[in-house]
């Protein structure tokens, strides 16, 4: 868990970080098959919760621990979980793969900057049918497509205009929390109070 350095000093000098993987490895002196993290990295620097990150994937893909962990963060649990639990005031009120999850709530959304952003949405709109919406801030053309990365390079074929730059967003899983609570998840920190503190995500890694 990288404290080899500092096994000669006390536990009470340790910073947060250190203190979390010293948690880990009490949690495996015993070669269990099944463990249960509360948010293990809450409150973390970036260094340190990435630290955390590396040795539970380790544990699950190499180990073949099974890992059941709450936490707050969505990105944590984006990136390392096959099988997402959303619970809302003590209810499961979703559970599946991220990707599954991210699919249920919608479709890709495609972001242009053009030339002449108005004369795109038509061109589009005649070539392939898709109806977009010039955004109001001036930064662009905004349109809804089932799956962004295929239609990029259709929509070229139609343009006239020069383009400047081209974005495409996939549902996250903050659109996700929103879509099965009706809040995003400051909103649910903020009125959680001591009820499963902020409506965690439950996340489990299966063995092997």
């Amino acid at each position: 868990m990288g404290l080899k350095d500092a096994t000669d000093r006390r536990v009470g000098t340790y910073s947060g970080g250190m203190r979390g993987r010293l948690d880990l490895a009490s949690a495996l002196v015993h070669e269990r098959e099944i463990l249960f993290l509360d948010e293990p990295t809450a409150g973390l620097d970036p260094a340190s919760r990435q630290a955390i990150w590396d040795e539970v994937v380790h544990m699950n893909r190499k180990r073949g621990i099974t890992v059941f962990l709450t936490t707050q963060y969505l990105e944590e649990a984006d990136r390392l979980a096959n099988r997402i639990a959303i619970i809302d005031r003590g209810r499961i009120v979703a559970i599946d793969s991220p990707d599954a999850l991210k699919a249920s709530v919608g479709v890709d959304t495609v972001t242009i900057e053009t030339a002449d952003d108005a004369t795109a949405r038509d061109e589009i709109a005649r070539g392939l049918g898709v109806e977009g919406e010039v955004l109001d801030n001036g930064e662009g053309l905004r349109l809804r497509v089932p799956d962004g990365e295929s239609f990029v390079p259709r929509m070229f074929e139609h343009l006239t205009v020069g383009v400047r730059n081209v974005n495409v967003r996939r549902p996250s899983l903050d659109d996700v929390f929103i879509q099965y609570t009706g809040r995003d998840m400051r909103d649910a920190e903020a009125g959680a109070g001591d009820q499963l503190k902020a409506n965690p995500m439950v996340r489990g890694f299966r063995r092997g």
